[in-house]
């Protein structure tokens, strides 16, 4: 059993390792983890003893398999309760991370069987974002950053990279959400700023707002 702060430890672990052989350094996780650095060295030497983790002083943190699988698994549950509250209970996007945060600490693996079949085994969470199995595999899928269109190209919107409350509010202001057909109508090279035109509005968007929108190319 893994203690509520051991297993965001192991999530945030998870989130940050991009793959690199070097791992993950301790100052990412204290900004990830927004707490200090000597915190972060007592917690991932406690997670190496339960060997979920490897560390080495002054070198980055990797997760072993057992590790990966644990975090994956939080994931998983955090995701589809997402899709839970979203499509059962009727919360807006922007409302249920906080109390997926909660939910996803939840032990009983019965009860998240029966949460995935009642859902009828969704793949993707309320922001696009892939549902681990339950062996802790992720699908992967094809996107890409909407900063990285051109003129002319379209695509439909598939995910957000940031999910925070004001993001949300200001995609819902703007009327894009998952599913959303997106074509670009002008690009400024100067800052990345675009015209873009969804369903009949057509409007501007900063490069920061389209490097935070995953897009399916049509």
């Amino acid at each position: 059993m893994f203690s509520l702060a051991e297993e965001n430890y192991l999530k945030a672990i998870f989130h940050l390792d991009k793959g690199s052989t070097n791992g993950v350094s301790t100052n990412a996780i204290a900004d990830k983890m927004e707490t200090k650095a000597s915190s972060v060295t007592d917690m991932v030497q406690k997670l190496a003893d339960k060997k979920v983790l490897s560390y080495q002083k002054y070198k980055g943190t990797l997760l072993t398999e057992k590790g990966k699988k644990i975090a994956a698994n939080v994931i998983r549950k955090h995701r589809l309760w997402e899709v839970f509250l979203v499509e059962k209970l009727d919360f807006h996007w922007d409302e249920v991370h906080e109390i997926a945060e909660q939910l996803e600490h939840i032990k009983s693996e019965e009860l998240i069987t029966r949460l995935d079949e009642f859902l009828g085994h969704p793949d993707f969470d309320p922001h696009g974002d892939p549902i681990p199995d339950k062996d802790g595999i992720i699908k992967s899928t094809e996107k890409k950053l909407l900063s990285e269109l051109h003129k002319g190209d379209k695509g439909v919107c598939v995910g957000v990279d940031e999910s925070s409350v004001e993001f949300l509010q200001y995609l819902d202001k703007k009327k894009v959400k998952i599913g959303s057909k997106i074509a670009v109508l002008g690009k400024e090279y100067f800052d990345g700023s675009m015209m873009i035109q969804v369903g009949e509005s057509q409007f501007f968007i900063s490069k920061e707002i389209a490097n935070n929108l995953y897009i399916n190319t049509i």
